[in-house]
Order: C-alpha cells, then sequence, then structure tokens
C-alpha cells in the first residue's frame, strides 16, 4: 500500500517578491530554497571549473594536443550522457581548434562497458589520444592496454572510484576522494563541459583565439539533455545548466539533432521542460545504445543539417517504439516470474531470465523496483555468443546504496562478481552464469541486512493541499517555469481530497475525471494514464496530483494530472 506523506519546509522563506506565489514559495522552502537567490539559475553564479580536481593535467595535455595536431580519439558510453558528452566532446575541441578529433562507443555485447582491453584493440588507426566520457574511473585494465599501445589517455568520469585507479595520464572526476570541487552531482556530459571550459581559459592565456573566445554556451542545449536524461541530483549547479539550455531550446538555439528530436517525440521547443527531456527526448537517445548502435544517437547530435537530423531521429524512434514493446514482454515476465518465485518476500531482488536482451534489464529493474519498492537487479546474457556470463542492471531505493552493497558482497565472496560500478541508486555488474543463484541469495542477505524495514514502505512525498481558489492557470505557468524540476529536485506534488463528479475511459488504459473541491464546489479537470482497469475511481478520494497546463487547439487551461488515488 502506498503511503502518501508531507514534504517538511526546510527553514523559512524570506524575501521574495509578491509577484511569486505563496504556494511556490512553500514548495521552495521544502527543497531548501529559502530565499530568491537560490533560485537565480544564472551562469554567472555556476561553479568554477578551476575548483575541479585533476583539471591543469588535463588542460596541459588537451593544449599540447591541439597545438601538435595529435588525432583525439574521444571515447563515449551507451547511454544518453556518454552521447551528449561525446557530441559536447567532439563539438567542443574542433571549436577550441583541434582539427582530427573522432569519437567511439563501445558495442555493449562485443567490448562490454567502458574503455575496455578490448574496445581498445578494435580501435584502428591508432589515436594519440583517448579522451574518455562518462566512464574510465574503473577501467584499469583497459587503460593498460592503450597506454601499451603507445596511446596516451584522459579519463573523464563522474562515478564513484573503486579501490584501484587507472594509471591514466590525467583524470577529471568530482567523485574522487578528496576531490574539492562542491557538487559531486555533475553528470559525465557536465565534467566534459567543464574541462572544456578550463581548456578555453587556458588557450585564451595563451593567446590562442583571435578578438573573440570560442562561444562553448553553444553547447549547453547537450549538457542539459544528458544531465537530466542521467538522473543525477538538479543541485544548485546543475539547475544552473539545465536551465541555460532548455533557455536555449525555447530561443530556438538547439542543435539540428536535439530539435528533430523534440519534433519526433511530438513536444515544442517553446515550451519544452525538464520533464520533456526526461520523457520523450532522452528515452529516444538512449534506445539506439540499448538496442543498436549508439553511434547513430551521437551521429543525430553531431548533425548540422537539418534533413539529415530528421532522418537520424526518425531512425531513432523506431528503434524506442521496438524498445518499448520488448521492454514491456520483459517487464510481464518478470511480474510472473517475481509473484510465482515467491521474490516479493525477499528484500534484494534478483531476476534472470535466458532470453532477456542486455540492453533492456535496466528498464526491468527499474519497474519492478517501482512496484515491488524493493532494490531489484535484472540479468540478462552477456551476448547472443556468450551465455557464460550475465550482465545486470541494478536499482534501488532511498537509503540502500546499491554499489556499496555490490562492493560489500565482493569483499565477502571475493570472484563472485567480475566487475561493478555505478550510484547509490543504480550500477551495473557482470557475473558467470553458473554463479548466480549465489549471488541471488548474496544480494538478499546483504540487503536484509542493511534495508530497516520501514523503508520497504513505499511512500509518495507530496507539498501538501493547493487552498481553496489556487488551481489557476496563473499559478500553473509559475510551476512550469519556476524549474528545472527533476531528480533530488521533484516537480510539485499536491494532495487533496475530492468528489468524483464524472469520469470516462480515454483510449484503452486512460481516464478522464471530472473532480470537484468539496470545499467550495469547484470544479477541475484530471486525467489519469495508465490507471484504467474496468473498474470506477471511488465517489470519494486523495488524489496526488501535478498542476499543469492542457494546451488544446491553442487554448491553455489548467488540469490535474493525477499520479495517484485511493479512497477518502
Amino acid at each position: 500500500m502506498l503511503q502518501l506523506r508531507r514534504r517538511e519546509s526546510k527553514g523559512e522563506p524570506c524575501g521574495w517578491p509578491d509577484s511569486v506565489h505563496p504556494v511556490l514559495q512553500r514548495i521552495y522552502a521544502a527543497r531548501g530554497v529559502l530565499e530568491p537567490a537560490q533560485a537565480e539559475h544564472r551562469l554567472a553564479r555556476m561553479l568554477s571549473p578551476q575548483l575541479l580536481g585533476g583539471v591543469a593535467q588535463a588542460v596541459d595535455l588537451l593544449v599540447e594536443a591541439i597545438r601538435d595536431d595529435w588525432t583525439i580519439l574521444i571515447a563515449g558510453d551507451y547511454d544518453c550522457d556518454g552521447a551528449t558528452g561525446t557530441a559536447v566532446a567532439v563539438r567542443g575541441l574542433r571549436l577550441l581548434g583541434a582539427r582530427r578529433v573522432d569519437y567511439a562507443i563501445p558495442n555493449r555485447f562485443a567490448h562490454g562497458y567502458g574503455l575496455s582491453p578490448a574496445f581498445v584493440a578494435s580501435l584502428q588507426p591508432t589515436p594519440q589520444l583517448i579522451v574518455t566520457v562518462d566512464n574510465g574511473v574503473a577501467s584499469v585494465a583497459g587503460v593498460a592496454a592503450a597506454q601499451a599501445r603507445g596511446i596516451k589517455v584522459i579519463v573523464t568520469d563522474h562515478h564513484l572510484p573503486g579501490e584501484q585507479l587507472p594509471a591514466c595520464d590525467a583524470m577529471v572526476n568530482p567523485n574522487l576522494t578528496g576531490d574539492a570541487f562542491p557538487s559531486k552531482a555533475l553528470a559525465g556530459v557536465g565534467v566534459m563541459f567543464y574541462l572544456l571550459l578550463a581548456l578555453r581559459a587556458k588557450l585564451h592565456e595563451q593567446r590562442a583565439f583571435g578578438a573573440a573566445k570560442p562561444d562553448l554556451s553553444a553547447l549547453l542545449d547537450l549538457v542539459a539533455l544528458g544531465t537530466v536524461a542521467d538522473l543525477v541530483p538538479l543541485d544548485f549547479n546543475n539547475r544552473v545548466l539545465v536551465e541555460a539550455g532548455l533557455q536555449r531550446m525555447r530561443g530556438g538555439r538547439a542543435c539540428a539533432g536535439i530539435a528533430a528530436l523534440v519534433e519526433t517525440g511530438k513536444r515544442s521547443l517553446a515550451t519544452l521542460c525538464s520533464t520533456d527531456l526526461a520523457f520523450a527526448v532522452g528515452p529516444r537517445l538512449n534506445a539506439a545504445g540499448r538496442l543498436e548502435d549508439m553511434r547513430l544517437g551521437v551521429a543525430c547530435l553531431l548533425a548540422d543539417d537539418v534533413v539529415q537530423a530528421r532522418r537520424y531521429a526518425e531512425q531513432l524512434d523506431a528503434i524506442n517504439r521496438e524498445r518499448r514493446d520488448l521492454q514491456a514482454s520483459m517487464v510481464a515476465e518478470a511480474e510472473v516470474m517475481a509473484a510465482g518465485l515467491g521474490h516479493i518476500d525477499a528484500v534484494g531482488v534478483a531476476l534472470f531470465e535466458p532470453s532477456w536482451h542486455a540492453g533492456v534489464v535496466g528498464l526491468v529493474a527499474s519497474k519492478l523496483k517501482e512496484r515491488l519498492h524493493r532494490p531489484v537487479i535484472a540479468f540478462a546474457p552477456a551476448g547472443e555468443d556468450d551465455t557464460d556470463h550475465l550482465r545486470g542492471s541494478a536499482r534501488s531505493i532511498p537509503g540502500f546504496h546499491i554499489r556499496d552493497a555490490l562492493a560489500a558482497i565482493d569483499a565477502r565472496q571475493p570472484g563472485l562478481i567480475e566487475r561493478f560500478g555505478g550510484h547509490a541508486m543504480a550500477a551495473g555488474l557482470s557475473l558467470k552464469t553458473g554463479d548466480y543463484p549465489r549471488f541471488a541469495v548474496a544480494f538478499d542477505a546483504i540487503a536484509r541486512e542493511l534495508i530497516e524495514p520501514e523503508r520497504l514502505q513505499a511512500v509518495l512525498y507530496t507539498d501538501g493541499e493547493l487552498p481553496p481558489g489556487a488551481v489557476t492557470l496563473a499559478l500553473a505557468r509559475q510551476l512550469r517555469a519556476a524549474g528545472p524540476w527533476g531528480q533530488a529536485f521533484p516537480e510539485p506534488l499536491f494532495d487533496n481530497l475530492f468528489e468524483c463528479a464524472g469520469w470516462k475511459p480515454m483510449g484503452e488504459s486512460h481516464l478522464r475525471l471530472q473532480l470537484r473541491d468539496p470545499r467550495d464546489g469547484a470544479m477541475h479537470d484530471a486525467v489519469m494514464f495508465n490507471a484504467w482497469h474496468g473498474q470506477p475511481p471511488p465517489p470519494r478520494l486523495r488524489a496526488a496530483y501535478e498542476l499543469t497546463i492542457n494546451d488544446w487547439q491553442g487554448r491553455e487551461s489548467p488540469r490535474l494530472l493525477l499520479r495517484h488515488i485511493e479512497p477518502a
């Protein structure tokens, strides 16, 4: 049973002008934003690149590479953060004077994750410098393989380090132990953008440019997309980056690839928000890395020709439709498996099906985690020709650091996990197929040990009730403009008691409702997606909802987007 719980204020709002609605002030206060300055997402207030550890060494190497016309290879990753980071690196280095810049993305099934020895062996011709994006902190063997071929390596990453760091020529990662960078929430694309800012400053100091420095703000649309899609916390610094990128997009200055993906996702650039990036644009880009080859996604982001970008976006949209169908089938199988095998009684849930696709298991784990409210790891064979090894993708619940849990299993049972890495809420790993039963037991055991029983209760946090008369188009517009909302800075969610004055199915599984506020009799339009199962909604209900804008034939009106309903 889902439990509604209201967020608590983190202080007393002060200094807000009368134009900022009291409801929005309350929402900000629940997220630790207590005064106007904390909501001013101007680029001038972003953290300095000079605070980021390892930047000086990486910049010196890149200055040498540009000066001596080295061949530079950007080694990306096959998710949205990696793809946008790769595009930022290629576009940015070319803007700063590098003439021979190319990129390569590892094949999930042939090379594994990151800068692996197999990936390094596949590089032809041999570059003089590899710059990783969104990977590399765990690539001890891959960096050694590159250096054995005489290749210098700069690692840019944001993932948590393991016990051993690769012996690369320079490393930029705010999450290294002892790094003084104040924000630990930068995505991989953000780390790369920061490195480019530092590189531009150094080149400007050396008078490498003419009267005007290259404009790296042109890359902020890519930075915003990768940051939102990677679900890193939207702390103040990330909100600055995302808001700047969204402003470029809304102003019609998005790169051709992002504009095409927005169009394919049936969103409007003029009103684009972070939610659109998360649910319409990011998944279309991610689909290429899950099922096909992320080089298609990077090619879309690097395209300057509008017609070519649209062709790429249409291909990505087709792959995403295939991904959705495959995901639905795998999730259905996982739910049957979890119920049939009694996994609901497990605290740490591990699932494996030989027919599953390794590129989609992360989405399966995410869906099952939401429904079971337990940490879930879904496994699939590592490749069509490799059934001896499994790839797993893990998703966690608040309070259970999934990467640390995998590290604890690795310490207690050395050799059980072949490779692992990730964050607090998501991680990846590989192991031998024959070791899966032993791992499943170990994962459940560590989850039982570390998760307090009350954390297994699913909780939906809301911002409390909207007062009578507050459901207005003006407030809906303020809420939409007040973000960017996202991970660790959640979109406003309210809960109120309503009377159901009318309802009807919409499509196969959605509901359209008319809700009456019993306090003043006001009627409100509402919709709820994936909620129609043949039963009418209760006559009196408590609803958790977002206040959104319904734009129908050019006419805007407020609408409640219901996230949860229960009898009242």
